[in-house]
């Protein structure tokens, strides 16, 4: 399981990253301002998990997250100013970083012991916050907090999902890859047929 961790967070790390530098590219910025959307995209939500959690900062400890976060968002930066790409392009590759960062969060506090109602926030809160802070340094409100399709409901269902699934005897390994594919699939699913919520102001 903790190999799955560590290149599932690799892999998580690399996809937020591309997200910043493809959602960064509306801004029109510059390679430093493109990388810091990047890193702070890539590495923002599992930094405030471990904060949270008293534990050592993750990319801290392991400087090949932060390699990773920079090397991705230079190859993007590069490959992605020579071509003419969709506005919205970013979303895809965001579903994806969602699902593999909320699993991560999700597990890492269930091993830290955190009680499993914290633990299923722990993953929405590591799934979500790069994304907060993409739009921040993008100079847009952030798209959590604005009414549209479902984003954090997704990760946290599939955090609950997790913890649900090892509750009943599923290997951790094995629930891991279910709860993702369910964050992955209810986010695509919102993003296709814009599902959402019930928003104040909406009834009479």
């Amino acid at each position: 399981m903790d190999a799955l961790l560590y290149w599932v967070g690799m892999s998580a790390v690399a996809v937020n990253a591309l997200t910043g530098v493809l959602d960064s590219g509306r801004k029109q910025m510059d390679l430093i301002g493109a990388l810091l959307v990047a890193v702070a995209t890539a590495l923002g939500g599992g930094t405030v998990r471990d904060l949270l959690l008293d534990r050592n900062v993750f990319w801290v400890v392991d400087q090949t997250y932060l390699m990773a976060a920079l090397g991705t968002g230079l190859v993007a930066f590069f490959v992605v100013r020579s071509f003419s790409l969709p506005p919205r392009l970013f979303l895809i590759p965001d579903a994806i970083g969602l699902a593999l960062f909320t699993i991560i969060g999700t597990q890492i506090a269930l091993q830290w012991n955190t009680p499993w109602l914290a633990a299923s926030l722990m993953g929405v809160i590591t799934g979500v916050v790069g994304g907060v802070l993409r739009d921040i340094l993008c100079n847009d409100v952030p798209s959590i907090f604005l009414k549209g399709e479902l984003y954090a409901t997704a990760a946290w269902l599939g955090a609950l999902a997790l913890i649900g699934l090892q509750e009943i005897g599923v290997t951790p390994v094995n629930a891991a890859w279910a709860a993702m594919g369910i964050v992955l699939v209810l986010r695509l699913l919102a993003l296709r047929f814009s599902l959402t919520l019930p928003a104040l102001g909406q009834a009479r």
